[in-house]
């Protein structure tokens, strides 16, 4: 029998690997129900769904490695990474999904929720969070939504031989900004946005990709930190953080 492998496991859903099969467990139905609907309109390589018994979605493995891990140098060549950017702009050019993301009021609520937190729980210091606060407003203005997936981590795009083989875990996809994918993909992995440009293939303003980067390691480090992850870890969302000051 196949060992019984964790991917990850909090509060919210646990994923389990047995041989060439993924079992995703979560507690929240919708997040599957996302998840099943975008790999069904993505225009781009996707797990196969093996089968679907709620709380259970079964996937199978894709071929290749993920590009990389954040905090640690990315083994990925230049072209599996500008393969990356011409995937995720088949992707930004597909049509819109049926249901939407989140608006900008929300998403700058949160951002000043978890920037107050981060200073009066003393995780990090003020003048740390205020600075990336600064530089996350030039993420905060109108765009026009595309099909985004929502929480594209460099784990979660596998290549081999420079080709892109699957994108994994599309329970975030939705309607929303084009240079948030970009931004969290280049996460931690700075020196690799060019190449994923050259793939992506249009010119971008990067100053909205440094607002994603800072907005993305404000909004997320609670939750980390609150789930048993360590944002401070080198290279990453505390790293990113630094980088900006």
């Amino acid at each position: 029998m196949d060992e019984v492998k964790v991917v990850v496991a909090h509060s919210e859903r646990a994923t389990l690997r047995v041989g060439d099969v993924f079992l995703k467990i979560d507690a929240d139905q919708a997040n599957i129900d996302v998840e099943v609907e975008a790999m069904a309109l993505a225009p781009i390589p996707t797990p196969e769904i093996l089968w679907r018994k709620p709380p259970v979605l079964a996937l199978g493995a894709v071929p290749g490695m993920a590009l990389g891990v954040l905090g640690e140098p990315s083994p990925a060549s230049p072209a599996a990474w500008a393969a990356a950017g011409a995937a995720i702009r088949m992707l930004h050019d597909a049509p819109l999904p049926p249901w939407p993301g989140q608006n900008l009021d929300d998403i700058t609520a949160h951002l000043d929720s978890e920037c107050d937190w981060l200073i009066t729980s003393g995780t990090l210091p003020a003048d740390l969070v205020k600075r990336n606060r600064e530089v996350a407003e030039a993420a905060l203005r109108p765009w026009t939504p595309v099909f985004i997936h929502g929480d594209l981590q460099i784990t979660h795009i596998f290549v081999q031989d420079d080709k892109v083989t699957g994108i994994i875990d599309w329970s975030e996809a939705s309607r929303g900004d084009a240079l948030y994918d970009l931004a969290i993909l280049t996460l931690g992995h700075e020196e690799c946005l060019p190449n994923l440009l050259a793939g992506y293939g249009t010119d971008v303003d990067l100053d909205v990709i440094r607002g994603w980067w800072s907005l993305r390691s404000l909004g997320a480090s609670r939750w980390l930190v609150q789930h048993g992850f360590d944002p401070n870890t080198p290279g990453c969302e505390f790293d990113v953080l630094r980088a900006r000051m």
